[in-house]
């Protein structure tokens, strides 16, 4: 892994403890409308402590890979403490270098995450790679607003948060969307141009 890559690890396990009480931006409906829709063989990328864990619809084949070892030890200890209706693993890996063959997955589940890969076009392009011709990549994701002054506002508080925990607040994440080449099939705004909920195809 890249040295950019080591710095956002260890911010992400230091706070890998309070995480769950940080992670309030994504409202509990929106996991659920967004999970309810997988089937198959799932991906979640970012799964972090495992917030998204309790959402997942039943007979599902759900494998979920974190980059911060702290993150996936809360995450484990939420499958050992629940009887989820669904098989899981957990695994270390990184989103830029997926250790997947190519066409492996039915959906791909990411809820806020691009905001802290380093390279996010080469995380995209990852997706397309695993996700089946027919498959789905589905996403929850804040990013840069397009508001001009709200937009400049988030440019100058961007280095605050990425020293703190290494979330980019600033990411214009469709123009990546677009650079990686996933079709964007639906989009839809959740709080102005800021926080969205995506449909891509590979």
């Amino acid at each position: 892994m890249s040295n950019h890559n080591d710095v956002i690890i260890k911010r992400y396990n230091r706070i890998s403890r309070i995480y769950d009480r940080m992670d309030k931006m994504v409202k509990e409906t929106w996991r659920i409308h967004l999970l309810e829709q997988v089937s198959g063989e799932v991906l979640e990328v970012g799964v972090g402590t495992g917030v998204n864990l309790a959402f997942y619809p039943k007979g599902i084949s759900l494998t979920g890979i974190d980059f911060s070892p702290r993150m996936l030890e809360l995450a484990r200890k939420k499958v050992e403490n629940h009887q989820y209706r669904y098989e899981v693993q957990l695994l270390e890996a990184d989103i830029q270098a997926l250790p997947f063959q190519d066409d492996t997955f039915d959906y791909i589940v990411s809820t806020c995450v691009f905001c802290s890969v380093p390279d996010p076009i080469e995380g995209f392009k990852e997706l397309k790679r695993v996700c089946k011709p027919s498959g789905k990549i589905l996403m929850l994701e804040h990013m840069r607003s397009e508001n001009p002054i709200l937009g400049f506002g988030m440019d100058l508080f961007n280095p605050i948060t990425v020293s703190l925990w290494g979330a980019n607040i600033n990411r214009r994440t469709m123009n990546n969307i677009e650079a990686s080449g996933l079709k964007v099939e639906k989009s839809e705004l959740l709080m102005g141009t800021v926080m969205r909920k995506l449909t891509l195809r590979p």
